[in-house]
């Protein structure tokens, strides 16, 4: 009877972890092609226009518009001087696509868990304070929610955790777990 409990929950933070690598994963692919969600729509009218010259694939940089208007709060000029910056594209887009890929997979979960939560923790402390909490929001309920699938990753439903575990690459930098 533990037995099917465990296997349940795994299951479900199976079904969790490959949830939130979907955030992950389509906040990247939006901002590459730029698909009308959060790229590529107007602010003031809704119109979408796909495929926009803000799409990063088009020349146009996936943190511009957050880091330079976006920002609030005691860490403001910190995050506006980082905006426009081809580096800080570069590091943000191959997160956004190696964190979402490792949570989708369940490889490199250790890794994945740790820049995915420090990646929210950033993005949590550019908008200081949050519109409907005085603390919490979005941002840090994912960091929690990582913490608990890399500690519950030995038990991971879904995923390629046992072939992952296998490989000599992972066996000698053990971060790669």
């Amino acid at each position: 009877m533990a037995s099917k409990k465990i296997n349940r929950v795994s299951q479900f933070l199976g079904l969790t972890r490959i949830s939130i690598g979907l955030v992950f994963l389509w906040a990247f692919v939006d901002k590459l092609l730029g698909l009308g969600f959060a790229t590529c729509r107007d602010a003031k009218t809704g119109v979408v226009t796909e495929f926009c010259s803000k799409s990063w694939l088009h020349g146009g940089s996936p943190t511009l518009g957050f880091l330079k208007f976006g920002t609030k709060g005691p860490f403001a000029s910190f995050y506006q001087n980082l905006a426009g910056h081809s580096w800080v594209d570069w590091l943000f887009m191959m997160g956004l696509l190696l964190i979402g890929t490792a949570l989708v997979f369940g490889v490199a979960m250790r890794l994945a868990t740790i820049t995915g939560s420090a990646l929210l923790l950033m993005m949590w402390s550019a908008a200081l304070w949050p519109a409907n909490n005085p603390v919490l929001d979005e941002h840090i309920v994912y960091i929690l929610v990582l913490g608990a699938l890399c500690y519950a990753n030995d038990t991971q439903a879904f995923g390629l955790r046992s072939w992952w575990m296998n490989q000599p690459l992972v066996k000698k930098y053990p971060i790669l777990q």
